[in-house]
């Protein structure tokens, strides 16, 4: 079988080593899910340990080698222990998943406060900064790894009523196409994903209410809202072998909403 630069078969995710942060609900609990299905060793990341717990054992009843680890994104320390836990758990790092993020206030540009910026900031931006540093000094001595970053469509463009949140996902962009740049002779690829509207909680909250959800649907060309499971096969196709030329991209996911 040939071995390819991230030390994995060729013909598939069996036994790669996967950290997906954010992990514990919506689209990363489907991520986790779907690289478990590829026979992937995950690492699922999240800030409440009873739920991180148990949905380690979950995997672990389906055969995936599961562990969970705490981690604040927010935490530099976090991070750090984080990365080198699972290290010395599996010995290597080869897909990392940044997917832990916050819709923060949702409202116009004349209600948001200093501190609603900070806070969505400190999760999508620095949250993604962070993991980033980490995962690549890991990946860097390995000589190989890919990373996807969990933006959003509205990273791409503007979005009424959500602009500290889509200036956070912006920002996902630029970092994610910055560090491409910096590491791709080096056998890494960065990229990202960018979902639109999916029927998660997140975006339960950031409707408002199911007469703005039902709105939202029906300007979809698809007529319904994304599912989790698709963006996290979309996360998984991008992470894997299978797309070794392809970095320093973003790749929407809504459905035909931003045609």
């Amino acid at each position: 079988m040939i071995a390819t630069q991230t030390g994995y078969p060729a013909t598939g995710l069996s036994g790669a080593v996967v950290l997906i942060t954010g992990a514990l609900t919506g689209i990363g609990r489907a991520t986790a899910l779907a690289f478990g299905k590829e026979g992937s060793r995950i690492v699922v990341s999240g800030r409440r340990q009873q739920e991180g717990f148990d949905f380690a054992a979950e995997l672990q009843a389906m055969g995936v080698q599961a562990e969970f680890i705490f981690a604040d994104v927010r935490q530099e320390k976090d991070i750090i222990t984080l990365i080198e836990r699972t290290v010395e758990r599996f010995g290597r790092l080869d897909i990392a998943v940044n997917n832990a993020g916050t819709e923060g206030k949702i409202g116009p540009v004349t209600e948001q406060t200093a501190e609603n910026y900070a806070a969505t900031f400190e999760t999508n931006v620095l949250g993604v900064l962070l993991s980033m540093k980490h995962e690549l000094l890991v990946m860097k001595a390995q000589g190989r790894g890919s990373i996807v970053n969990v933006s959003s469509t509205l990273g791409i463009r503007g979005g009424s009523g959500a602009s500290v949140y889509s200036a956070s996902k912006h920002a996902v962009e630029g970092l994610t196409k910055s560090a491409a740049l910096e590491v791709a002779s080096l056998g890494i690829r960065v990229n990202a994903v960018a979902p639109g509207p999916i029927d998660t909680g997140m975006f339960d909250r950031f409707a408002g209410s199911p007469e703005s959800k039902e709105r939202t649907k029906a300007k979809q060309p698809v007529q319904r809202l994304g599912r989790p499971e698709e963006v996290a096969n979309v996360i998984v196709y991008v992470g894997s072998n299978g797309a070794p030329f392809l970095t320093g991209q973003s790749v929407v996911v809504d459905g035909g909403r931003s045609l």
